[in-house]
């Protein structure tokens, strides 16, 4: 009996394996898929909950003018170089090691 015989079963076995792998994919893009469905925002269901939509709105107002403070001084402290200035230099000194001795053909 040789190992690397190709046979009926060897491509079965190989079918399933490659079915499989495939099954498990759909499987898991469909379950992502429900989870989010799940997950998404729900919208009011009656009119009490038109004023936590409101309230909402205005508190993600908030938090956009807030952001948009946040970017203006970060591009103020770029434009003006008030960042830490960074050193570019490279020093390397060169000292002899084993390494180094072997190497030379020492």
């Amino acid at each position: 009996m040789t190992l690397l015989a190709i046979t009926g079963q060897t491509w079965f076995i190989t079918g399933l394996g490659f079915g499989i792998v495939l099954l498990l994919l759909f499987v898991f893009v469909y379950v992502m898929k429900l989870l989010g469905w799940i997950m998404q925002p729900r919208k009011a269901q009656n009119e009490n909950n038109v004023n936590y939509e409101n309230n909402a709105n205005n508190v993600s107002n908030a938090a956009e003018s807030s952001d948009e403070a946040a970017i203006a001084y970060a591009l103020h402290l770029y434009y003006n170089s008030l960042h830490d200035p960074i050193e570019t230099h490279l020093t390397i000194k060169h000292h002899a090691t084993a390494w180094h001795i072997i190497s030379s053909g020492n």
